[in-house]
């Protein structure tokens, strides 16, 4: 199929990334793993959170859709800062509507989505010093994940896996092995869409 027909296609050009997933699936150190492989500027979306938002979810309180909107706008202009020369950004990205202000900023975008079992994400939660999210805010988050459309430009991948197993099966579904042009990869293999 002609990827300028498919949606779902990756886009030609460098990689812009968003790793995505409940809190404690990985987000960041998969994401900075990426990006380190693709050798690509990297983006922790906890960084932009606001002083309040760190503030309500470490009193065990979850955001709402007003309290995320400055937040996914942020994420976005970082996204749409590096569309031309890539990048890679850890964001939860949970819901669709979520997705779409991210792709809204930057189009070309594709989302890495961390997926799998909620008791090892209440696990690592659990272990995890002084971050600001607690545990009893994992279910919280899968009740709000709406996991990545057909028409969505992802792939999901098992959480489960070592970094550099999950690293090595995003660049094996796209047929990626730098950030170039020439790279860029329009297949599609195990759950990449």
């Amino acid at each position: 199929m002609n990827p300028a027909q498919d949606p779902a296609a990756p886009p030609p050009g460098a990689a812009l990334l968003v790793v995505m997933g409940v809190t404690g699936s990985g987000k960041t150190t998969v994401g900075a793993a990426l990006a380190q492989r693709l050798r690509l500027p990297f983006a922790d979306a906890d960084d932009f959170h606001s002083e309040a938002n760190i503030a309500k979810m470490s009193d065990g309180i979850p955001l709402d859709d007003e309290d995320r909107l400055p937040w996914l706008r942020s994420i976005g202009a970082w996204l749409a800062e590096h569309a031309a020369t890539g990048g890679v950004a850890s964001c939860s990205a949970l819901k669709r509507s979520y997705r779409d202000i991210l792709r809204e900023a930057a189009p070309t975008v594709t989302f890495v989505h961390l997926h799998g079992d909620m008791d090892a994400v209440r696990r690592r939660v659990a272990g995890r010093p002084g971050h600001f999210m607690p545990a009893s805010l994992v279910e919280s988050q899968y009740r709000t994940l709406e996991p990545l459309e057909p028409d969505e430009q992802g792939i999901v991948l098992d959480f489960a896996r070592s970094v550099d197993e999950l690293v090595d099966a995003y660049l094996a579904a796209t047929d990626r092995t730098t950030a170039t042009p020439e790279n860029r990869g329009t297949g599609e293999a195990g759950s990449a869409r």
